[in-house]
This record gives structure tokens, sequence and C-alpha cells, in this order.
């Protein structure tokens, strides 16, 4: 095992403590909480508990101190992959999501691109392809994973905790962010790794630990958090509850020294923000709020329109491009585009202009833009950008100017050659995000911006496919659903006694499930519910179904829903499972009959209303 520099390895001993005692001083800032620890200092005492070959990849299964605190020392096990005979070679350090555990799949796909990589099992969880006699993380006297949840926000002195006065050492973060710092040791010490070319990414909570650990930790180079380290989580956002509405002491100290938007400032690399349009974790807005206050120049974002936690290929794949780029010199990605919008034009109608970069040849320009305040529940709507190849431009009309308005850009460039992802996904484009542009009901009227839109009963008539929709699992003949946003617009929300009508082509006889949910995210608004219903399709010619809100039910009380008015999401699937039961109940089906046929042609979704609108 190749070593570091004598000096960086003060063994100390397991009865002893990692960790220096306070001595009365409560760390106050980021750089006094971490000036004191060196995640160099302690000898690693590595166990390999397995190791095999897999597609020209040394995997192991290994384990390493973390420190020990109260006494006790901590393990860390995790995922080891590098291709077989490798030298000198880049390393990368994945940290995984909440419920989640270290990823052999991850480890082996970065193996495949040339990467020695480490995958974290910071949750404890039993690791893949584990045999009972495995040890597995142990945090022995501290527990910083979700079975201590309320230790993510607290500060307080607690059994599992560390220090025993009010602390941020006693955050669960702190912990974790030190145990993902040692894998950095880790990797650093590995024969086969370039322990100058050092990248970190995380999705969720792991994108939590990418952001902590690329604001303390000067040996990584990159770094690409997902849908996670978004600052401001106990700040309200246009009179909206905060994602953290309480924390377990001094509020103001856990701001300053445990909360995203106080570690940005000491990230000085590359970083790649990938996101959800629409995360509940990693607010969209927050994200390009905490981007901005991180000094490095170059950093991108890649959002995916419509999802939620997920993306589609070419935001996913610019992660890989990231790294490669800035850890092995590979292909350069495109710069942010350019964006500028007019809020004060000559009709009152905002006009937003993207210019590209020419890095790569331009694909397409998407366009987005919403008047809704929450980040989880808004719906993008597609402004229909034109251009000449070289600059994109869209109007954005309004119906109400008391709402709120946001927008951005997706541009799509052709890679110069085909990339795969984990599954072996070929992707042949990558998406990167303009900047975020937000403007206040005030603004907007300031700026004379006028109200100019009037209510659609037009849903969708399909010509993009499912453009303004999120799918999942698309191209599963039996599990696929489409969802979509839209009916929580004010331009496309169901008129009061409404019908909506979806022309449909199936092939053979089956059964639709058609889902809606009302106040999906919003709980400030009341309480959230799903109502379903089953529709029976004859098959072989295109058929109307009309539905209204009668048709509908409650999953969990069988009530009817009273109003369109505050429906957030509205879905078609081919077959629907509501996991919202009692723990000792059966998750619910809706539509259990496996589909038939090929999946329906969408041919028409619309609003009907008796005597008009």
């Amino acid at each position: 095992m190749k070593l570091l520099p004598t000096l960086f390895y003060i063994v100390v001993s397991s009865a002893g403590n990692s960790l220096s005692p306070l001595q009365g001083r409560i760390p106050q800032t980021v750089e006094e909480l971490w000036s004191n620890y060196d995640p160099r200092r302690e000898a690693l005492e590595i166990e390999v508990i397995r190791q095999w070959e897999e597609d020209s990849a040394v995997i192991r299964y290994v384990r390493y101190l973390i420190g020990t605190f109260k006494g006790v020392p901590a393990q860390m096990a995790a995922f080891y992959a590098f291709p077989k005979s490798g030298k000198q070679l880049p390393g990368i350090l994945q940290m995984h999501g909440g419920g989640q555990r270290a990823s052999l799949t991850e480890v082996k796909y970065y193996a495949s691109r040339g990467y020695a990589a480490l995958s974290v099992n910071w949750g404890g969880r039993e690791m893949a392809s584990a045999v009972p006699e495995d040890p597995n993380t142990d945090w022995g006297a501290v527990d910083p994973t979700q079975n201590n949840v309320p230790g993510y926000f607290s500060l307080q002195p607690d059994e599992k905790h560390l220090d025993p006065v009010e602390s941020p050492r006693n955050c669960n973060w702190f912990l974790l962010t030190l145990g993902c710092q040692r894998g950095l040791t880790f990797l650093e010490c590995q024969p086969e790794v370039d322990a100058n070319r050092l990248g970190i990414i995380g999705h969720s909570m792991g994108g939590n630990l990418t952001m902590y650990v690329a604001g303390t930790d000067a040996r990584v180079k990159v770094a690409s958090p997902s849908v996670g380290g978004t600052g401001f989580r106990t700040e309200p956002y246009y009179h909206l509850p905060p994602q953290i509405r309480q924390v377990n002491g001094d509020r103001d100290l856990f701001r300053r020294t445990m909360s995203f938007e106080s570690y940005a400032p000491h990230i000085k690399i590359p970083i790649l923000h990938l996101g959800s349009s629409n995360d509940f974790h990693g607010l969209m807005d927050a994200t390009y709020a905490t981007g901005q206050l991180i000094p490095h120049e170059n950093q991108r974002y890649s959002f995916a329109p419509h999802f939620n936690h997920r993306f589609d290929p070419a935001q996913e794949i610019s992660r890989s491009l990231w790294l490669d780029w800035h850890l092995k010199g590979g292909l350069a990605l495109p710069a942010t585009p350019v964006s500028e919008w007019q809020l004060k034009t000559a009709d009152g109608t905002p006009i937003i202009h993207v210019t590209p970069d020419d890095l790569l040849p331009v694909k397409r320009v998407d366009i987005y833009y919403s008047v809704d305040a929450d980040p989880r529940a808004r719906f993008w709507r597609d402004a229909m950008a034109t251009g000449d190849g070289k600059s994109w431009h869209a109007r954005l009309p309004l119906m109400n100017l008391e709402h709120p308005l946001f927008a951005f850009a997706n541009v799509y460039y052709q890679l110069p050659q085909a990339e795969k992802l984990h599954q072996g996904q070929v992707v042949e484009e990558v998406c990167i995000s303009s900047d975020f542009h937000q403007a206040t009901p005030v603004t907007l009227k300031q700026s004379n911006v006028k109200s100019r839109e009037k209510p659609e009963l037009l849903i969708d008539d399909f010509t993009r496919g499912f453009h303004d929709w999120f799918s999942l699992n698309p191209d599963h003949p039996t599990l696929w659903e489409h969802w979509m946003r839209k009916v929580t617009d004010p331009k496309w929300r169901g008129p009061e006694n409404a019908q909506v009508a979806l022309r449909i082509r199936s092939e053979a006889p089956n059964v639709l499930a058609v889902v809606l949910k009302e106040n999906a995210w919003r709980g400030y608004r009341g309480q959230e519910r799903t109502y379903v219903t089953e529709v029976t399709l004859q098959g072989g010619l295109p058929e109307t179904v009309v539905l209204e809100l009668g048709d509908f039910r409650d999953t969990e009380d069988g009530h009817s829903p009273y109003s369109w008015a505050e429906m957030d999401q509205l879905a078609f699937c081919a077959r629907y499972v509501d996991n919202r039961r009692q723990s000792n109940e059966e998750p619910q089906i809706i539509a259990a009959q496996l589909w038939q046929g090929p999946k329906p042609t969408f041919e028409r979704l619309e609003w009907r209303v008796s005597g008009g609108r």
C-alpha cells in the first residue's frame, strides 16, 4: 500500500479519541469547526473483506477506520473498484442517498470509465452481496445514520452525539463528512491511484455530503452533487414554509456552521450541479442561489425538466463528462448558455434570449417558464423557442400579474461520440442549463408587463409526445406511467363542473389507471390526497374516455374530490401502486391486470365544459 508522508500519520489508539475536546470553545463558523481536523492523521486500518474480478475490473469489499469517538472505534464499509492493471488512475468518491447503501453499480461503472472508485456505506445498510458474517459500517458510540434522524437538524447533546454540550459537532452531517473525508484518504493511499486527481459525487443526502466535503477538503479537484447540497433550507421562500422548520438548538449557529450556504464560499473547484426542476430535496431555486456563493467560476447546471429526484439521459451523462474533463483531460463541456430577459417590452410580454456556446453542435434549445412559487409543484411551460442556429428567443405571455415569474433554458448538444450510462444505455447528447431568472409580482408590475393570456381547455394534443410530462418506466410494457403537472397551472386548471376527456387508442382490451394528486408537496395548503379510477378500454379503435370528479375515489377514505382547483398532478398508468397504506396493509394496486399488447397511443386530452367556461 502506498503511504503518505509520515507526518500525516500520527496513530491514535482505539482507546483515545480522534477529536480534541472543545475546551469551552464552541465552534462558531465553518472555519472554526474544521480547523483542527486532519483526515490523514490516523492510520486507516484497512480490511479487505472480499475481492473478485468482473468485466476487467478488480472489485473489493473493504472497511476502514473512520476514527475513535467516546473511546469507541468507528468503521466504514465500502465498495472499491478499479480497472485491472490500472496505474495512476483518477479517483472518485461516491456518496449514496438517504435510505440507500454503497453502490456496487456505481463503482463498476466508473471503473469501466477508467477510474478507481470508492462508494462508502455511510448509512450502514447491509451491503450488496454480503453474507451474514461480513462486517459492515459500525459507528460505535455515535450514530449519524438515519436511525438517528433528529440528529441531522440538532446541535444538542445526546447519548449518540459527540459533545456533552450544544455544538455543531453534534449534528449528524459533521461526522458523516468526516467519514467521507477519510474515504478520500483511502483513495489517495491506493497504489493504483493518482492522489492529485480526486473527484467526488453524491445523490440526494449524498449530494449534501458532496457539498460539505467539497467545502472542507482541499484534496478534492472536482465535484458534482445531484439533488442535494442546496442552501437556505431554514429560510421561507415566497411565503412558503422552509424545508427545515425546526432546529434543535441555536438556529443561527446551525446556519453559520452546518448550512450549505455557509460551505459554498469555501468551494474553490469546478462543480456541476445535476438537478431535477421539481425536486423535493434539492430545490431548483436554492441550487442556483447556493451556486452564486461559490467563488470558482467554472460551474455548470444541468436540470431535467418536470422530474423529481430523477434525470433524463442527457442530464445524467453531464456528470460523467464533467469528471472526465477535469480528471482525465476529456471533452470540455460547453459554457453555461448566455441568457437575458426583457421584462419591459413594447407589448408588455416578457422576452428571453439565449445564446449557447458553440463548442459543440446545438441540437435544440428549450426555454421554460413558470408562474408557481413552489419549486416542487410548479409546471414548466415550454415557451416554444425560435432561433437562427446561433441564438434563440421566446415570449413569456402571462395571465395574472399576482404570480411571480421564473425562467430557464436547456441547451442540448450533439456529442462527438456516443457515451454509455450505468445500464449500458447509449447517450448521444448532453444538456447544459442556463442561469435561472425570477421576477416578483412587484417587479412585473413596475416593468409594465401586461396580462394577455387566457385559460385553455386543450391540455395536450400529444404532437410532441410526452414533452410536457414526466414518464416513469416509459419503455416497460406493463409498468409505464405518464405524469403531468400542467393541471396545476392557472392556464390549464380544470374549470368548475368540468369533465376531463382523453382520446386514446389501445390495440387490445385493457384497463387504464387514471390518477389525480391533490396538494402534492403542498402540505401548507391542505392534506395531500390521491384519487384514482380505472377505465376499461375496448381496444382496436380510437375511443374517448370522459371522466368527472365523481368518477375518482380517494385511496384512503373512498371520497371523491370536490374540485379540480387544487389538483397538482394527473397521470395515466398501465398499473399504479399506492403505497400510502397502514404498515400492516398491503399496497393498493390500481389496474392490476397486466397491460396487453403494445403501449397505447394518446391522441388528445382536454377539458369539457357545458355551456362554455
